[in-house]
């Protein structure tokens, strides 16, 4: 790790700091913070993704669909309109409209093997966005002259790691650059996190081999066609089952690569200096 004591933290003329963990506990929250005291960079990789990454994808998308209306239609091609994609790093839902739900289109959802293409092409999107980060330390320094720095990271980096792999390609990247911090929850905020989700129901990207088989479980299980799968009943099915996936690969990450702070302390952070002290102790334990 880049800091190795509470010592070393507290100390550090530059602050590096890369959030993981499940989405809703706290990431997002703590980098504002941080950012709105003035002098930490805020790097999400999710708007990374949305706006170089997958910015043509979401658009063109949009367009396809418009194209599907004469008026709209007649309007884009004598360049009269124009389409885009308004992310910013509060609003991700044109990143998560694009990835879509699998099943009936008559409910929104798609083809399995074009809901799969959009997979990979987030994967692809992630893992370039997550090796951004040291440019993103540099320029933050070199350009806007921040002392520190804060990685917001998406809840799929896990998919596409091995925490096991002491020469993984991205987590060394990362480890070399920031110090990585798991924000863990308990079961309390697992189960608030599956009622969040219930009620409101938001694509997710998803590990190749599992979501392949939660895929046919899901088909076998409920004797459904592709085309029958109502798109947010397998969602909501599979998140559970993908909360349960993805703990073990948090909890290998910070093992082996990182620290550990769980979502009650990022919960009680009003300050930079409260921050400070939080991974000062986490440092300490770990």
């Amino acid at each position: 790790m880049i800091y190795k004591s509470a010592q070393d933290w507290l100390r550090a003329p530059q602050k590096r700091v890369l959030f993981f963990g499940m989405s809703g506990l706290g990431k997002t929250y703590v980098s504002n913070i941080l950012r709105d005291h003035g002098d930490w960079f805020h790097y999400s990789i999710d708007y990374r993704i949305g706006t170089r990454y997958m910015g043509e994808y979401i658009a063109d998308n949009a367009k396809r669909e418009a194209m599907k209306v004469p008026f709209l239609r007649d309007l884009l091609m004598s360049d009269s309109i124009y389409i885009g994609s308004n992310i910013t790093f509060d609003n991700l839902t044109p990143v998560a409209a694009y990835l879509g739900k699998p099943g009936n289109p008559a409910k929104g959802g798609l083809p399995y093997a074009e809901f799969t293409r959009r997979q990979d092409q987030f994967r692809q999107a992630e893992i370039k966005a997550l090796m951004d980060t040291p440019y993103f330390i540099e320029r933050a320094e070199a350009l806007y002259r921040y002392p520190h720095f804060i990685c917001d990271t998406g809840g799929s980096i896990c998919e596409w790691v091995d925490p096991e792999d002491s020469s993984d390609t991205v987590l060394k990247t990362l480890a070399n650059n920031t110090l990585m911090v798991w924000i863990k929850g308990d079961d309390a905020h697992t189960d608030e996190l599956i009622r969040r989700f219930d009620k409101a129901p938001k694509p997710m990207s998803y590990q190749p081999a599992f979501l392949d088989r939660v895929w046919q479980e899901y088909l076998t299980l409920f004797q459904q066609t592709e085309a029958q799968v109502d798109p947010d009943d397998f969602i909501r099915w599979a998140y559970a089952q993908a909360l349960a996936h993805r703990q073990p690969r948090y909890e290998a990450m910070a093992r082996n690569w990182g620290i550990t702070v769980t979502a009650d302390e990022i919960a009680k952070i009003k300050t930079v200096d409260d921050f400070n002290t939080l991974i000062a102790s986490a440092l300490e334990r770990d």
